[in-house]
């Protein structure tokens, strides 16, 4: 695929429960003067209900198509820093929907996710042996965060405000 980058954008945060995707991603609008927009509070609001919700009530295979179009809402209307739920690089569908984006990976280690997100949160994928369940995710989808990445940075041992630079100077880099 070639041609101009798609608009969208500015920024495109993906990464694992407790990779610091809406923390991070509010750093950056603030920074870059625009707005934070988070696929996971669109399906929540479109769907009337929290996430875990859906997954009990409806299933996953509900969720995953309500996720599917709310990324490819987000990339056509959002300007700003968008985060995708930890899930959603998945789909075939929004990965090609990636290329050519200004996506960077959050790579969080599992120590600092359970310190982050506490793996008894009510995460529906993490419900039973979190941590033996947040392993093997990653292991599916860490190839596919790569896959759709520019740049990776590494979250461990970094503020929230640090993770922020290394986003902003992977993307000059990147684009110089």
């Amino acid at each position: 695929m070639s041609g101009p980058v798609p608009a969208g954008p500015r920024v495109i945060l993906v990464g694992p429960p407790g990779a610091g995707k809406s923390t991070v991603g509010r750093l950056l609008a603030e920074r870059l003067g625009c707005a934070f927009r988070d696929t996971d509070a669109d399906i929540e609001q479109q769907a009337g209900k929290p996430i875990p919700d859906i997954f009990i009530e409806d299933g996953e295979p509900h969720f995953r198509a309500l996720e599917a179009a709310a990324v490819a809402a987000a990339l056509t209307e959002h300007e700003g820093v968008l985060g995708l739920g930890g899930g959603a690089v998945m789909a075939d569908a929004s990965r090609a929907l990636l290329v050519g984006r200004p996506v960077v990976y959050l790579e969080v280690a599992l120590h600092d996710a359970v310190k982050r997100v506490g793996l008894d949160a009510p995460r529906p994928l993490l419900a039973v042996n979190p941590r033996q369940q947040w392993r093997e995710l990653m292991e599916r989808r860490r190839p596919l965060y790569l896959e759709v990445a520019r740049a990776t940075v590494a979250t461990e041992g970094r503020t929230p405000e640090q993770v922020a630079d290394a986003v902003l100077e992977s993307l000059e880099l990147k684009d110089a």
